[in-house]
């Protein structure tokens, strides 16, 4: 199966992961993660696979979080609240996102990479 990697092409971080994808022989789908920002369901449901903290899937270095003052909002929203903000612009996601349907890693991190999605 072809795996599904939402990233921003302006960030590093997406190119790399995209990069190690691509050296590693492994098929994947890039999908602009503010053109095509995932939906309610499709986040809940990554967050739901990946077993990580909501709070990880917030870009908690970028622009719009720092701009919202999310740091001190999150603790008071519910989880709801959360994930329909995070659906809500693409641009408030940690990225990558990528998942095969079942399994899902946030970020990039050589290692996990290997462990996840090198068969």
């Amino acid at each position: 199966m072809t795996l599904k990697i939402y990233q921003y092409p302006k960030c590093s971080t997406c190119r790399k992961a995209q990069k190690w994808l691509s050296e590693n022989g492994i098929e994947h789908e890039a999908i602009h993660i503010v053109e095509d920002t995932p939906t309610l369901e499709q986040l809940k449901a990554y967050w739901q696979a990946s077993g990580l903290p909501l709070k990880k899937f917030f870009n908690t270095s970028g622009m719009k979080y720092k701009t919202l003052g999310l740091k001190d909002k999150l603790t008071t929203m519910t989880e709801e609240e959360q994930l329909e903000l995070l659906a809500s612009d693409g641009m408030l996601i940690k990225r990558p996102i990528v998942t095969d349907g079942e399994k899902v890693t946030l970020g990039f991190k050589e290692i996990e990479f290997t462990e996840t999605w090198k068969n």
